[in-house]
């Protein structure tokens, strides 16, 4: 006769308790493919064309309101730097090397791919709700004691530590003032210094007070986006360089831990 007792002996099958007690991190989609093939592409035409547009400063350091402006006009004021052009006085006794050719045709191809990237970005943030969801602030967002909250924490010396997993108030009103408000604002006063877009479309350029006009303002909303890059960079370090750069690069951020 054979037993069967063996078939109801119990097998140990549990894992050491050491195993449960491993945090792992839990990575969690942050970036869409989409978010970050714009995002890096626009950074670069960015520099390329705060390069290029230094130069083309260079080769003219003034700046006039109106329709006209040359040497002979006295500018609205000037940066005191000395110019690539001998023509154009600036106090100094020598002129900087001309670059005026290559930085013109880098300038020009780089805002076109900057202005096709935006596109692309604004189309694909509609059609996958990106706006709406992550920059498009909440009613209850906009209190005044959310803001005052935010603004608090951004003041303090120490790194908060705050959440990569979404923007905050303060972050989702200037990404949407720099997307909706300082890159048009930008393109258009680009393009209103064009002669062909002055001869083809002049109602866009009048609003402007004009081509010198539009120059002195496509110079002022560049520093403003200067200024902007130079404040997000700041914060991206302060709040975990690694995380965000990690979250732009790869898409994903570690945001907890959670035990197997």
């Amino acid at each position: 006769m054979s037993t069967t007792e063996s078939a109801h002996v119990p097998l140990e099958t549990s894992s050491p308790a050491s195993v449960a007690e491993i945090p792992v991190a839990m990575a969690q989609t942050r970036h869409s493919l989409l978010v970050r093939l714009t995002h890096w592409i626009i950074t670069l035409s960015f520099f390329a064309l705060l390069l290029s547009g230094a130069e083309i400063i260079v080769s003219h350091p003034r700046f006039y309101w109106g329709e006209t402006g040359n040497v002979l006009t006295e500018p609205l004021f000037k940066i005191p730097i000395p110019a690539s052009r001998n023509l154009v006085p600036t106090g100094y006794g020598y002129v900087l090397p001309d670059q005026n050719g290559w930085s013109r045709a880098l300038h020009f191809q780089s805002a076109w791919l900057l202005v096709l990237m935006g596109l692309l970005y604004m189309i694909g943030g509609i059609v996958s709700g990106h706006l709406r969801k992550d920059l498009l602030p909440g009613i209850r967002d906009l209190s005044w004691q959310s803001l005052v909250d935010v603004i608090t924490h951004h003041l303090r010396i120490a790194p908060g530590g705050q959440d990569a997993s979404s923007y905050n108030v303060l972050q989702r009103v200037t990404y949407l003032f720099v997307i909706f408000i300082l890159f048009p604002l930008v393109i258009w006063t680009g393009l209103a210094m064009s002669p062909a877009f002055d001869s083809a479309i002049p109602a866009t350029v009048n609003l402007l007070g004009g081509r010198q006009s539009a120059r002195t303002l496509h110079f002022f909303v560049s520093i403003a986006l200067v200024i902007f890059l130079m404040v997000h960079v700041v914060m991206v370090w302060r709040e975990g360089f690694k995380c965000r750069m990690r979250a732009m690069i790869t898409g994903r951020t570690a945001t907890g831990k959670e035990r197997i």
